[in-house]
């Protein structure tokens, strides 16, 4: 556990200094931009007139008056300074989260929790974002998480909650929620905070401060393309789908109350329930839903619901945290495919995710049953190995359970993005290519097997063999392995993880081979007569190749995966197929692949060798993994027999233990009874300490 915390944290350090040192690489002119438009020469903070005459500025008076004084100074330190504060503010944020976790918390978790958050919060949009642009949006989350986890009394939490409001006027919801779970001070010091610094603004400011909250409505529509898809609100998709005017302002209005509705309650049972963290987050994802511009940079509240649960077993309880990290920390086009019916959830994936954080995911309360203890998961031994030291990892179980199948396809999905984006990363310059592929033709020559030019020329002389040859070509290599896993999901779970653990490894050893050695296909060879059967295409004087350089990379052919895919389902069929004529059938797949792929101009044969290395290599690796792909056959009391009842071995967690509600912090010697919603120290001798039953484990 120590080397294991040691890790986490120096992984947290590692994305820490590349994010700070990836912004402050970056010319003076590109970075920190949003920031350098406020404070600059030429920002808005220093032009006569109003803040809102441009659109650069879409910030509350009130954060305008903060930061015009600051200007020289913020000027005088636009760079290490500046990034190094963003970083504390976002290591802050770490802190409190992990301090923040609702209970019962194993001691595993407390340990490795910071370095967790951090890593988490470097990685993700908003925080990037921020740190890119020069944005204050972590301030205001900061205060709020300050205000509910480590301010003593109600009156400073009010006052922290007040002033983030004051920035960031939709968190003036968390108002309500103080009020509904018992802490009507904090309530109505946040509200008279909020409202004191917003005078203050006024009387500093009064045209900025009518043109904000009256002509514009609480600073809707500031900023350029407020229909753009850098704003996720419900504002911002209203107005992507096309509705504008009185309709849209009605529709968004009904919307908008509807959320505030439906998340409040759901944010007052979690608070009341002991999760405030969780209300916390859930309240934060109203919050962006409803205002009325709701920027990349403003989303880190639906990062912070990660710490929600979500069903009764382990495999169902990770698909909400995978998906909410993945949504806040890739594009959205890495997420679901270029369809034209899906780009509406596309554009508003992260809108999608906060609506379902504060209105529909059914996160557990702490007296469900399963909260803590998860249905166990179900395990098999594999069968002795050969040697003695596999698999390398023993902890490395085989699970028998199917996984969850959402999950499945969402990381299909992004493996292959990240393997498409590897890949079209992996040039490496195209005179380079080209001659390693007359490396490739000399080697042939020598040992007698440079067969492609006589394969191309006579597809191209047999037209119906070339439509048949690229049908097959373009056809073929993505179905029949996704077939494959499907059935293997169904039928044979097990097996499914194994062979879905083989391919996965293949195609990371290929994206090296990519990577080390480009490599040009015949039919980008210039002068030695191939004819590219698929694309007839013969601009080869162009280096780029035409616009498929921005489909894939041209020169990515060692190794071949059409063939190594092949050969990898050819390999599963023949070991797992329950009859003799499918196992026939499947090794036909590589024969006809290879043939398809020399016939074509797309590989040469040594190509097609990489793809068996690499395929048998990921076979190879798995099995020095995990062991065997057979499993031993155990009976219900756990020792070796015919019976085919599968080794259930307990999740490890935090035995059921009283569950107390979390009290709120007031300054020592204070006679004054603690209230729900804040971490109750178990220290103080002045509160009886109320269980409540933790459930009955699974």
């Amino acid at each position: 556990m120590g080397a294991a915390r040691i890790a986490l944290w120096l992984v947290a350090a590692v994305l820490a200094i590349r994010q700070t040192a990836a912004v402050l690489r970056q010319p003076p002119g590109e970075r920190f931009m949003e920031l350098d438009a406020w404070i600059g020469e030429n920002g808005v903070l220093r032009v006569e007139g109003s803040l809102y005459d441009t659109d650069r500025f879409t910030g509350t008076p009130f954060a305008g008056l903060v930061l015009k004084p600051l200007t020289h100074a913020a000027e005088e330190t636009l760079g290490i300074a500046w990034a190094l504060g963003t970083l504390l503010l976002v290591a802050g944020i770490a802190l409190v989260v992990a301090r923040a976790l609702p209970g019962p918390v194993s001691r595993r978790s407390q340990l490795l929790a910071a370095p967790v958050a951090l890593s988490l919060l470097m990685l993700s949009l908003p925080v990037r974002n921020s740190f890119h642009l020069g944005q204050t949006s972590v301030i205001p989350v900061l205060l709020v998480l300050l205000g509910c986890f480590v301010a003593r009394g109600e009156r400073r939490s009010g006052l922290l909650i007040g002033v983030a409001a004051a920035l960031q006027p939709t968190v003036l919801l968390f108002a309500p929620l103080l009020w509904f779970t018992g802490r009507r001070r904090a309530a109505i010091t946040s509200a008279a905070t909020f409202a004191v610094c917003s005078a203050l603004a006024w009387a500093a400011m009064p045209g900025d401060s009518s043109a904000y909250w009256i002509d514009h409505a609480a600073g809707a529509g500031l900023g350029t393309h407020p229909d753009g898809l850098a704003n996720q609100s419900l504002h911002g998709a209203l107005l992507r789908f096309g509705l504008e005017g009185p309709l849209e302002i009605a529709l968004y209005l009904a919307l908008a109350a509807a959320v505030v509705w439906l998340g409040l309650r759901r944010a007052v049972r979690y608070a009341q329930d002991g999760q405030l963290l969780l209300a916390v987050a859930v309240t934060g994802c109203v919050a962006v839903a409803v205002s009325p511009t709701t920027w990349q940079h403003q989303l880190l509240w639906v990062l912070l619901a990660v710490v929600g649960r979500v069903g009764k077993s382990w495999s169902d309880r990770m698909l909400w945290p995978v998906l909410t990290v993945l949504a806040l920390t890739l594009p959205a086009k890495m997420l679901l495919p270029n369809i034209a019916v899906l780009h509406p959830v596309r554009d508003n994936a992260v809108l999608i995710a906060a609506l379902a954080a504060a209105c529909a995911v059914p996160f557990l309360l702490r007296t469900s049953p399963g909260f803590g203890q998860p249905v166990p998961t179900e395990y098999r031994r594999p069968l002795p190995s050969r040697w003695s030291r596999i698999p390398l990892l023993p902890f490395w179980r085989r699970v028998v359970s199917r996984p969850n199948l959402l999950l499945e396809l969402i990381v299909i999905r992004v493996g292959y993005s990240v393997y498409s984006q590897i890949r079209l990363a992996a040039t490496g310059g195209v005179e380079a290519a080209r001659e390693h592929a007359r490396q490739i033709i000399s080697i042939e020559q020598a040992i007698g097997i440079d067969i492609e030019h006589w394969a191309n020329q006579a597809v191209v002389r047999t037209q119906w063999l070339e439509a048949v040859f690229n049908f097959y070509y373009t056809s073929f290599h993505f179905p029949i392995p996704l077939l494959i896993l499907g059935v293997l999901y169904v039928r044979r779970p097990s097996d499914y993880r194994w062979a879905r653990s083989a391919l996965a490894l293949a195609t990371l050893l290929a994206l090296l081979g990519f990577w080390l050695y480009p490599l040009s296909p015949p039919r980008l060879m210039p002068g030695m007569g191939f004819i590219d059967t698929v694309h007839r295409t013969e601009d080869l004087a162009n280096p780029e190749f035409g616009p498929l350089t921005q489909v894939t990379n041209q020169y990515a052919a060692m190794p071949s995966l059409h063939f190594g895919w092949s050969l990898w389902c050819a390999v599963v069929v023949v070991l797992l197929a329950p009859k003799l004529w499918m196992k026939l059938l499947a090794t036909l797949h590589p024969l006809i692949t290879l043939v398809v792929i020399v016939g074509t101009a797309n590989h040469w044969i040594l190509d097609a060798l990489g793809g068996a290395v690499v395929v048998v290599s990921g076979f190879a690796l798995t099995y020095l993994l995990s062991g065997r792909r057979e499993l031993r056959e155990e009976n219900a009391e756990g020792t070796e027999g015919s019976a085919a009842v599968p080794e259930t071995i307990p999740v490890q967690g935090p035995a059921p233990v009283p569950v107390q509600v979390p009290a709120a912090r007031e300054p020592r010697g204070s006679g004054e009874p603690r209230k729900a919603l804040h971490s109750k120290d178990p220290g103080d001798p002045q509160e009886p300490q109320a269980a409540v039953p933790a459930g009955p484990p699974s």
